[in-house]
């Protein structure tokens, strides 16, 4: 019997003193079996793990990571604002820094307010939405994940989707009730609902391009046909660019798509790795916003001075270098070799890519919404994806995850990708 290796031995051990062994459940290998690696550093574009492999890793702390990982600016940056201090619990002026800076670059915001987390954004969005309007129904996506919010892990991507449970126990029916669960890009059914319950609306969240069942890109027309409808019946639209900002252009899908959301949630990149989150919008709107306004929110780490640093740097490198169009080829490259080798093998795939993110689908036809990523052929990634990690490649390990590609990979490293992926996919 072969003796277990260090991350075996770990994780036996987590699963004694933490739920499943992981802090956030996709961690755990579920979705594609065997035991989940630890890690103990991380460089570049490379993970090193306890039982000492290098992996190129695709899944840069799940977005976060657009610059790699310990990139020495941001880390000069986090190591300047921790000499003065890790939390003051009074304003900064760090904080008018980036507000400003976000506000500079995203078409739909005009005041944002920090606090800690994705998921503390949009349920904050969503809050904000029923007190602007006064209803008290939202409209959301199956297989959009914004966290785990009682009322929007309806339906949901993510974890949820990667353990065969997009609902949750502990969310009560009477929560649940006031979701409404649409299929992405079906603009038919998004008027079908606003024509039955558009009185009673507040508002309609979604990834703009969702990234949480996989890649799903947005049909032509769909974001702005959400943007008139919203319009029509006085409902509030929320994009939830937690992914997306900063990632697909400066100012996230919105720029891209030329629609103009009410609100937008952002996390992930804006704190360059630390834990963060921000959502903004129309002034009239966010000065509805305790203390000025009727709709409470609050955080004791709002704003914490370390994040807010490593976010600063994170965006002032991305406004420097602007690496856009460079991520958008590495992405193309990853993806045309994926495509290449499924066209050899005479194997269904779909390749949704877009700048620096990607994803892998075995299906026959293009993936438009959740039923259909649901469909796609799932043991063909797992067999890909252990494949892939035994070649030192880590994919994230769930077909229902994005991949994302940063600055730090370099091209030795990405055309040894493409080879690992081209090999594994013939060989499937």
């Amino acid at each position: 019997m072969t003796a277990p290796n260090r991350s075996e031995t770990l994780f036996a051990r987590a699963l004694q003193s933490i739920p499943g062994g992981v802090n956030s459940p996709v961690r755990a290998f579920r979705a594609v079996g065997g035991t989940p690696f630890f890690t103990v550093s991380a460089s570049g574009a490379e993970l090193t793990t306890v039982d000492d492999r290098t992996l190129i890793d695709y899944v840069g702390t799940w977005g976060p990571a657009i610059h790699g990982h310990n990139h020495p600016v941001l880390r000069e940056a986090i190591a300047d604002a921790l000499v003065r201090g890790t939390s003051f619990g009074t304003p900064h002026p760090a904080e008018i820094d980036i507000a400003e800076t976000i506000i500079a670059r995203v078409p739909a915001i005009e005041k944002v307010r920090l606090c800690n987390s994705g998921t503390e954004a949009t349920m904050s969005c969503v809050r904000l939405a029923r007190g602007c309007t006064g209803r008290d129904k939202i409209v959301k996506f199956a297989g959009c994940y914004h966290g785990h919010v009682d009322s929007l892990l309806v339906k949901a991507g993510s974890g949820a989707l990667t353990l065969g449970n997009p609902d949750s126990a502990g969310i009560p029916a009477a929560v649940a009730r006031e979701t409404i669960v649409l299929p992405f890009n079906d603009e038919v059914a998004v008027r079908d609902a606003f024509a039955a319950h558009g009185d009673t609306i507040a508002g309609v969240i979604l990834e703009p391009y969702p990234a949480n069942v996989g890649l799903i890109p947005a049909q032509p027309g769909f974001l702005a046909s959400l943007r008139e409808i919203c319009n029509t019946y006085g409902s509030l639209l929320i994009f939830d660019e937690v992914m997306t900002g900063f990632r697909i252009a400066p100012g996230g899908v919105q720029e891209r798509e030329g629609v103009t959301p009410d609100l937008t949630a952002l996390g992930k990149i804006i704190g360059g790795g630390l834990p963060v989150g921000a959502f903004g919008g129309r002034t009239d709107l966010m000065d509805k916003l305790s203390p000025l306004g009727p709709v409470y929110q609050a955080g004791t780490l709002s704003g914490n001075p370390l994040a807010v640093a490593a976010g600063l740097a994170s965006l002032t490198l991305l406004h420097e270098e602007h690496p856009y169009e460079s991520l958008d080829r590495k992405g193309r490259l990853l993806a045309d070799a994926a495509r290449s080798a499924a066209g050899e093998k005479g194997l269904p795939l779909q390749v949704p890519q877009c700048g620096s993110m990607f994803s892998l689908f075995f299906a026959e036809s293009p993936v438009l919404n959740y039923d259909d990523a649901t469909a796609s052929a799932t043991d063909h990634f797992k067999k890909l994806f252990h494949y892939a990690l035994d070649q030192g490649v880590y994919l994230p390990p769930s077909p229902f995850e994005t991949a994302f590609i940063s600055t730090a990979h370099t091209n030795t490293q990405l055309e040894r990708t493409a080879e690992v992926l081209s090999n594994g996919i013939r060989k499937l």
